[in-house]
């Protein structure tokens, strides 16, 4: 018997060789044989003979300068880049382009261009995407990094130390997983200026973006293996400079740099660093807030490196030259006159040290402004007190001087500013409360004396002293976290009580996020988020329908702002954590899903979420019409029924039901982030961040036994045994389901030996 298709084949097979009689079909064929045998054409790797120069000769035409501009202008920043397509997309570093800044690239024949939009970024894997207004450049190619090997040759081109369209060869020595990247190690010398620019192998392809120099060693370095790159080229999330000018930056309502440096505004931080152009390397960031009538009081938290340099207050600021300034500076406290812009007219008012300053640590500097007098205060200790009033009336402030960088958090202004640090008598009360925690005395020579005889006995005992004294330490680190815990639980509850609609999603995501976060400042982002859907709001006509809102609503956040799904560690913090998700423009589907609603509501959408397993969506549900389930995550996807069925499967391997395609409560929305930085937690095996996320859930639903059990173990192990045997009694008490009670009463008897 033939069965159709043998038919069907032998008759291809005779046509093929009447095709192969031809002269014509043969010579055809020898030719390419030829090729392939004689050419590199369709070979993997190059000719032998290639040199290092003509490699070089092929690339440098696709090798960019980066660098981008200060406020005054000057070049800040310095790096290298690549092209990735003929259309004007370049491959950097994230840290290479400078957030908020203007960018601008340089080719090897000089042709300057501006970046007119940053086609893709990710903080976390320091890789960066931007686009420029040009026509038939010349990409290069990507290679396989997974195919690399030890001992493999490689290039590198970049800009080290400011020297443009530098080569140098190297080796791969390794691959590493370095924070969750996958990384190449190089046996090769990397520079600052380097970073960003392609590591090629003999055949041209990129494996890799140079990023890290060993501290170690001149001759090591790292580079971003090239398959973390190809995700952003496929899947983008453009932002237009207009936009990414607004990343980062501080808020223009609210305060204004002087005098160069790069200020900044991140997690509730003012971050500065770079040299300023005022005198004695100054740069002023000052408050638009009036202060108010004398007596006044202004305050800050400071931190800043290296410690011989300084930062702290300024005030009586005229907007220009002349203001007071009052900072640490090479471990001690000044307060200084500025008049003008030369060193003449600079007076060093009074300079002292105090003990209350702790170096290399946050401090608290606080200045009080009387009538006749200006007092200063470090960590709730007066230092400094001056009569000195040749300026009277002005702005205040933050600055910095020279190569520092600094950072400040909690700048407050008013008639009195309570001191964050602790009075003496509040001291004295604590010391009391936890005095069987802390017992300890510096010993004097005495003591000294009488243990030398003792011998090598003397100084075990010691060591072992010590050792209990580092545990009491570390229990009082446990116990100051533990109250700011708390503190945090109690302005959850505030924003969680009453019934679920009541809840107000976005302020109790806010101080969830705040757990990790002791700096984060909730009112400044929900004022953020405000002035985003005021925004958002003005590109609407008048009586808009749902459909063009919607539309709106997707293309100012993933278009405009660059929204977009987190790429790298799906459970990190950072995904979960919606302040940084709000900096970085950057989360995961709950997080997205969250601020999508948010921003919807505030110019009238109904969106509510949706906990389908594995992946959160929101549901437009309009006052008339059907539906529509909507993936944040990805886009802005509009999903079919069949379509978000076919995503479960993908993420749970079980079939969707009904009930999952419910509008999820707010409270178990705010439970499910929860959740999420507990899975984190317990992957990095933290244990301190497993015990205030869990005592958090619970805050959210008391009655959750499955919470309570785990918070049972976690206290055992890490020594809150008070409330471990509370937990215990409840467990024992209530008897849930699916808990092992066995197993909590073999702990609780352990607990009481």
């Amino acid at each position: 018997m033939i069965y159709p298709f043998a038919a069907e084949f032998q008759s291809d097979r005779l046509r093929f060789l009447n095709l192969w009689n031809t002269t014509a079909f043969r010579m055809t064929l020898g030719m390419c044989l030829l090729l392939w045998l004689t050419n590199d054409v369709f070979a993997d790797e190059p000719k032998p003979d290639r040199t290092t120069a003509e490699l070089v000769g092929d690339l440098k035409p696709s090798i960019v300068v980066i660098s981008f501009t200060g406020r005054d202008g000057k070049q800040e920043g310095l790096g290298t880049g690549f092209v990735v397509s003929e259309d004007g997309l370049i491959a950097t570093n994230f840290h290479v382009i400078g957030e908020g800044r203007p960018i601008s690239v340089q080719f090897a024949d000089g042709t300057k261009r501006d970046v007119i939009a940053v086609h893709a970024s990710d903080r976390q894997l320091d890789l960066a995407i931007v686009r420029i207004d040009q026509k038939g450049l010349k990409p290069l190619a990507l290679g396989d990094s997974d195919a690399a090997k030890d001992g493999q040759s490689v290039v590198a081109m970049g800009n080290p130390l400011g020297l443009k369209h530098s080569v140098v060869e190297g080796i791969i020595s390794g691959k590493r997983e370095i924070e969750n990247r996958p990384m190449l190690q190089l046996a090769m010398p990397i520079e600052q200026g380097n970073s960003g620019g392609p590591l090629v192998d003999r055949a041209g392809r990129v494996l890799g973006v140079i990023t890290l120099k060993s501290l170690v060693t001149n001759n090591l370095g790292f580079a971003i293996a090239v398959k973390s790159l190809k995700p952003l080229l496929d899947k983008p999330n453009p932002i237009p400079m207009a936009r990414w000018l607004t990343i980062g930056a501080l808020n223009p309502r609210e305060w204004t740099p002087l005098f160069g440096a790069r200020w900044r505004q991140r997690a509730g931080r003012i971050q500065v660093e770079g040299l300023g152009q005022g005198l004695g390397g100054r740069s002023l960031c000052l408050s638009k807030q009036a202060p108010p009538e004398r007596p006044f009081e202004v305050s800050v938290h400071v931190k800043f490196k290296p410690e011989d340099g300084a930062a702290g207050l300024v005030f009586h600021s005229d907007g220009g030259e002349q203001h007071y300034g009052f900072y640490p500076s090479n471990g001690g406290l000044r307060l200084s006159r500025f008049n003008g812009s030369d060193v003449f007219q600079w007076q060093v008012l009074k300079e002292v040290r105090n003990e209350a300053y702790r170096p290399n640590e946050w401090n608290e500097i606080k200045v009080r402004i009387e009538k006749d007098r200006i007092r200063c205060f470090v960590n709730g200790t007066q230092v400094i007190e001056s009569e000195d009033d040749k300026l009277t009336s002005g702005q205040i402030g933050l600055a910095k001087f020279r190569h520092t960088e600094a950072e400040f958090r909690s700048f407050r202004v008013g008639k009195e500013v309570p001191s964050h640090h602790p009075s003496p008598e509040a001291i004295g009360r604590v010391a009391e409360i936890v005095k069987d925690v802390t017992s300890r005395q510096t010993p004097g020579e005495s003591v000294l004396n009488r243990l030398a005889p003792e011998g090598p006995a003397a100084s075990a005992a010691l060591r072992e002293r010590a050792r209990e004294f580092e545990q009491q330490a570390e229990r009082l680190k446990q116990l100051a976290n533990d109250v700011y815990t708390e503190r945090v639980q109690v302005e959850l509850r505030k924003v969680t009580d009453g019934g679920d609609d009541k809840i107000d999603l976005l302020a109790a995501t806010l101080w969830i996020a705040a757990l990790d976060n002791e700096e984060l400042d909730v009112e400044d982002y929900r004022r953020e988020i405000d002035t985003l859907g005021a925004d958002l709001k003005k590109t609407l006509p008048e009586n808009a329908d749902d459909a063009s809102k919607l539309a709106a609503l997707k293309k100012f956040f993933f278009e405009e702002l660059g929204f977009h799904g987190g790429r790298l560690s799906y459970y990190a913090r950072s995904n979960n954590h919606i302040n940084e998700v709000i900096d970085d423009r950057e989360g995961m589907p709950i997080t997205l899903s969250i601020l999508y609603i948010e921003l919807g509501q505030r110019i009238g959408l109904n969106l509510v979420g949706v906990g389908l397993p594995g992946h959160f969506v929101t549901r437009h549900e309009p006052k008339e019409g059907e539906s529509q389930l909507i993936d944040v995550f990805e886009g802005g996807e509009f999903l079919t029924r069949a379509k978000a069925d076919e995503r479960v499967f993908e993420n749970t391997n079980r079939p969707a039901r009904d009930e999952h395609f419910a509008t999820s409560k707010r409270r178990d929305i705010l439970i499910r982030v929860m959740s999420n930085l507990l899975r984190g937690a317990q992957n990095e095996k933290d244990v301190d961040a497993m015990y205030r996320y869990v005592d958090t859930m619970l805050t959210l639903d008391p009655d959750a036994a499955d919470y309570r059990a785990m918070r049972f173990e976690i206290c055992a192990f890490s020594k809150r045994l008070e409330q471990a045997r509370m937990d215990a009694d409840w467990l024992l008490d209530k008897k849930p389901e699916g808990v092992n009670l066995k197993r909590v009463e073999e702990i609780k008897e352990q607990l009481a030996k």
